[in-house]
């Protein structure tokens, strides 16, 4: 395992032949990065260029205090208190739009995102697996398992040696390896979720499973039991608001019987409950502690473990808490295992927030996993129940679904790693998977337009609304021209979720909100959503998503190049992988809606649009004027596919008139921007238009996803495409940082980085990404891979920031946006590699209209 890094070195020998995986992410718990810097000043500062304007600086800061002091919401993007970097964060507990509780690498419950898109980063010393050995009726040995040496909780036993602790990752199930010094015991403990391709319940369950095997290659047998307590809580100041209780449960259904805690949270917003619960089965006891007191030293819990390996188990609910009081919960399996012999112990966590409120409060929405567990706020014993009575038919279905990818020896450990992990932001992006309430009418979505939407509610209706964070710091709900990169992973894994997002950005697209604001960069005043203009965001978490869009405050996107454009493409790419026939009749009147719009932007007739001189598209700190590489690659791209839609629906007319746009745009496209070498960043002729951009060739990357790229079909030359991809690969990744952190976004034909903004000089992993499968398209395979590599080695090894990719970095280890969508793009390369297997392009999609034979 030469992939493995030098993290795994302590690792190999000692998980072997106990079922955890030889490929993803792994290090031993006695593991510690090196420190890294904080995001740019004292915040999380894209714009650093551009807030040395006192201007901007003092706009900023006056709606920030108005927002975040008068209103007391959270800002869409805080540049004044930024996240700080941890790295501890592991694998995440939970299916989709659920909500999420992510465990580190070192096993402690510490990033909780229950309520919509908003996280609490706590790590909550109480929440702890515990073990207990007994043999000959004595207990031999007893340990939390953590290697923390806390004040709290101070009758317990603590800080277990990291030295005989091993952690492996491979998304949705991780794996925690304990050898007891001196008890010839292993302890794995597998934790699965329910994240699961093509599946639209169990998907969305909010539930997490941890199996405990225990090997015992003594040759005496051994009483083992395993405890989980948890606080009743996320660790935040509402666990002390008073009125939380506890009560013991138990369901038998179908000849399987779960019994454990219920700890119910109940706050006057978003109320929920979790369950703590273990499967009872012959051989395995289990008991409870219904409520004790995290806060105080434990000794009771504690003492009552080492006298018997059991729980008192007491009857009876627990008193409701006074306020300032914090209560926690105890359950505890318990099974023999005799010598040179296994042992399995299974124990669920589950949370039940039914329905819940955005920040705005004016709404009442329900979460998807209500459909089949219901909305009265009391399924956590049921989720419990199915949670481990399935758990085994979920990990058949992840295995088929990885193994091939994983047996595939042609592919390096460090992409296996990175394709299935980055999936993590897929449920902890703050994603939400909502209901549609069964008496919803068309004009209830955002208006008018959604009547003309004919399939519209029979999709939400059937796979509800989904929606994520562009990044737990940027805390807007669909961000457009991010999901654009991120979408490959939707599409590919869950179709149907990616379908009922384009409808909703659809019907906001038809729809306009007149009302003013003033936008932070400019200045100016101007309506938040214009008509047949696609939206940058679907709102705020801390707002109404889906009923106020544009978060966004920055700039006008209105505007911005590459919003309208990346409909299109999004469009013709999901009907080309899905053939949903429907769906592209539906697409087709919004897609020439938005092309009409954009048709403004070619402002002196040549067949290609012009950017306007500010950062407006997705790069918004990135000036850009004239024809850019950019902006006018993706125009061109998407006036290709709109070409072949037409074809498809029949609809000569737009086919002729965007042919003859094509034709025009393509030689206006290599006249301009064409230096021999590759796509210069725009025409405009100043000191930086020259610069080698790695993302020159997003419209490729999308058409060589769609089959469009080959021969009489291709709208760039490829010998111009293979020769500015070779040209990145020389500049932006090989003459940057020894070609070993992905590739820089603007490099200067010199080989120095493009330092004319912020971003222009730093690397985005969701761009090298896309980047890497744009060359696997085209066969430069090992080079694709290389440019990869070095973000994952960066993010994953380096930087420590396993379950938070960035959305960029520096050479100099400065970065930005912790926990971001644009990563899930690494998903494009897998597509480029499945074409690329085929020998052949995917089956051409039909040539006429497929509901009219």
């Amino acid at each position: 395992m030469a992939d493995a890094g030098p993290l795994m070195q302590c690792y190999e020998g000692s998980a072997r032949g106990r079922g955890v995986e030889t490929a993803g992410w792994r290090l031993c718990l006695a593991h510690r990065f090196p420190e890294q810097r904080q995001p740019y000043g004292a915040g999380d500062v894209p714009f650093r260029d551009v807030l040395r304007h006192v201007g901007l600086m003092l706009r900023y800061f006056k709606w920030w205090y108005k927002k975040t002091r008068i209103e007391k919401k959270s800002a869409f993007i805080d540049l004044l208190c930024a996240v700080p970097l941890q790295q501890i964060y592991g694998c995440p507990l939970g299916g989709i739009g659920g909500g999420t509780i992510t465990r580190g690498w070192r096993g402690e419950f510490c990033r909780w995102q229950l309520n919509p898109g908003k996280y609490h980063y706590e790590t909550v010393i109480a929440d702890q697996f515990t073990v207990c050995l007994r043999r000959k009726g004595q207990t031999v040995y007893q340990q939390v398992l953590s290697v923390e040496k806390p004040s709290a909780l101070h009758g317990w036993n603590w800080g277990y040696c990291g030295r005989y602790a091993f952690y492996h990752a491979l998304y949705p199930r991780a794996w925690m390896v304990y050898e007891l010094p001196g008890q010839n015991v292993v302890l794995t403990c597998r934790q699965i979720s329910p994240v699961i391709p093509h599946d639209y319940k169990d998907s969305s369950l909010p539930v997490g499973v941890f199996i405990w095997e225990v090997e015992n290659s003594s040759e005496e047998p051994v009483d083992v039991s395993i405890m989980f307590t948890l606080q009743n809580g996320m660790g935040t100041k509402g666990d002390g608001s008073g009125g939380h209780w506890n009560e013991p449960f138990s369901l038998q259904d179908g000849g399987e019987r779960v019994a454990g805690v219920l700890l119910h949270h109940c706050t006057p917003i978003n109320p929920f409950t979790f369950a703590v619960a273990a499967r009872e089965k012959a051989g395995t006891v289990i008991t409870h502690l219904t409520a004790f007191d995290p806060a105080g030293s434990g000794r009771d819990v504690w003492q009552d473990l080492l006298q018997d390996g059991k729980l008192e188990s007491p009857t009876g609910k627990s008193k409701q808490t006074q306020n300032g009081e914090v209560t926690a919960a105890a359950v505890c399996a318990s099974c023999t295992v005799p010598a040179r012999g296994h042992g399995t112990l299974e124990l669920a966590l589950v949370w039940d927030m039914p329905r819940v409120h955005f920040g705005s409060k004016e709404r009442l929405h329900l979460r998807r996993y209500t459909r089949f567990f219901g909305s009265n706020g009391d399924a956590a014993p049921a989720l419990s129940h199915y949670a481990l009575t399935h758990y085994k038919e979920w990990e058949r279905k992840i295995e088929a679904w990885q193994k091939p990818i994983l047996e595939d020896s042609q592919l390096p450990s460090w992409y296996k790693s990175a394709l299935f992990n980055e999936l993590y932001f897929m449920t902890d992006g703050g994603t939400i998977w909502l209901e549609l309430p069964s008496d919803y009418l068309p004009q209830d979505l955002q208006g008018p337009g959604a009547a003309k939407l004919s399939h519209l509610l029979p999709v939400l209706r059937e796979y509800g609304r989904f929606a994520y964070l562009e990044g737990q710091e940027y805390r807007m709900y669909n961000t457009y021209d991010v999901h654009f990169y991120a979408s490959f992973a939707l599409v590919m894994l869950w179709p149907k979720l990616q379908i009922s997002l384009q409808y909703d950005i659809a019907v906001t697209v038809l729809n306009e909100d007149v009302q003013p604001r003033q936008y932070l960069v400019c200045g100016k005043t101007a309506q938040v959503k214009l008509k047949n203009v696609v939206p940058h965001d679907i709102g705020d978490p801390d707002d109404e998503p889906w009923q106020r869009v544009n978060a966004y405050l920055m700039h006008d996107t209105a505007n911005w190049k590459d919003l309208n454009l990346k409909f299109v493409l999004q469009v013709y790419r999901d009907y080309y992988l899905t053939h949903d026939a429907l769906y592209l009749q539906d697409m087709w009147p919004v897609c020439q809606a938005v092309m009409e719009s954009e048709l403004k932007f070619d402002t002196d007739n040549d067949g290609l649009i012009e950017n306007g001189g500010t950062a407006d598209q997705t790069y918004d700190a990135w000036v850009v004027n004239g024809a850019s590489a950019y902006c006018g690659g993706l125009w061109l791209a998407a006036v290709r596919m709109m070409c072949e839609m037409a074809e498809v629906l029949g609809d000569p007319e737009t086919r002729q008139k965007y042919g003859a746009i094509l034709q025009k745009g393509k030689e206006s496209f290599e006249r301009l921007l064409w230096n021999g070498k590759y796509y210069n960043y725009d025409s405009s002729g100043s000191s930086t238009s020259s610069s080698i951009m790695s993302d020159q060739c997003a419209g490729q990357w999308f058409l060589g996803a769609c089959g469009l790229d080959q021969k009489e079909l291709e709208v760039f030359p490829k010998s111009h495409i293979v020769r500015a991809l070779k040209t990145i690969f020389e500049k932006n990744v090989m003459s940057f940082a020894g070609g070993t952190m992905g590739a820089v976004n603007g490099m200067r034909p010199n080989g120095v980085p493009d330092t004319s903004s912020v971003q222009s000089s730093e690397v985005w992993v969701g761009v090298v990404y896309a980047l890497a499968a744009t060359m696997i398209q085209e066969g430069l395979v090992q080079e694709g891979f290389h440019t990869a590599e070095g973000c994952y080695r960066t993010v994953w090894e380096h930087l420590g920031m396993a379950f938070q990719t960035p959305e960029a970095y520096c050479e100099k280890k400065v970065y930005r946006s912790l926990a971001y969508m644009r990563p899930l793009s690494i998903w494009s390369m897998q597509l480029a590699l499945e074409s690329k297997a085929r020998q052949a392009p995917s089956p051409t999609p039909p040539q006429k209209n497929p509901l009219h034979p």
